[in-house]
């Protein structure tokens, strides 16, 4: 009788309800990739301080060096703002379309600029520049389900994080092959 009772509550429990319950279910998920976001971001935060005349220089690197913190840092702030308490998808869709609209747009710039400005040609591929914008589109999908308040945006979200993170663990290591590279080119 008392799966009965529940299997009614739950009926005619507000949507609102059903998707913190489902947000609540992803705590772990947010908390490892927030956190290793964070912390890949520190490292190449250092990693750039190491060289930052030869970053400052070159077009591209500069603005790779601007991606890979910018990436770093969205999927930090989207895991930070899914971990506050009492918010329900909706209003985490909201945020997340903000967060990951800035984000897009710095990524596509970042390599538009790069590409332009034609110095450094390590890693400037179309597949690359595809490849990156269709995770951060992912994103920008994941926020827009989860305004509408369904909770597959949480999944479009998440595979789309999960696949960031190689191109911008990628991006990281073609900024230190390309700083590396370039007296050997001059």
């Amino acid at each position: 009788m008392e799966f009965g009772n529940a299997a009614m509550l739950a009926s005619i429990e507000p949507a609102e309800a059903r998707g913190q319950v489902m947000l609540d279910q992803w705590t772990d998920f947010f908390v490892m990739v927030g956190g290793g976001a964070a912390g890949l971001a520190g490292l190449i935060f250092v990693a750039i301080s190491i060289n930052p005349e030869r970053i400052v220089r070159n077009t591209t690197h500069k603005n790779r060096a601007i991606n890979m913190l910018s990436g770093f840092s969205a999927i930090f702030m989207a895991c930070s703002l899914a971990l506050l308490g009492g918010q329900y998808l909706p209003a985490l869709g909201l945020e997340w379309l903000l967060l990951w609209g800035i984000a897009t747009f710095i990524f596509v710039r970042g390599y538009v600029v790069a590409i332009k400005a034609g110095m450094s040609t390590i890693g400037l591929t179309g597949p690359r520049l595809a490849g990156g914008t269709m995770c951060y589109l992912a994103e920008v999908a994941g926020a827009i389900f989860l305004i509408l308040g369904r909770g597959v945006g949480l999944y479009i979200a998440a595979l789309g994080t999960i696949v960031l993170f190689a191109f911008l663990i990628s991006g990281a290591w073609l900024l230190i092959i390309g700083i590396y590279e370039e007296p050997a080119k001059g």
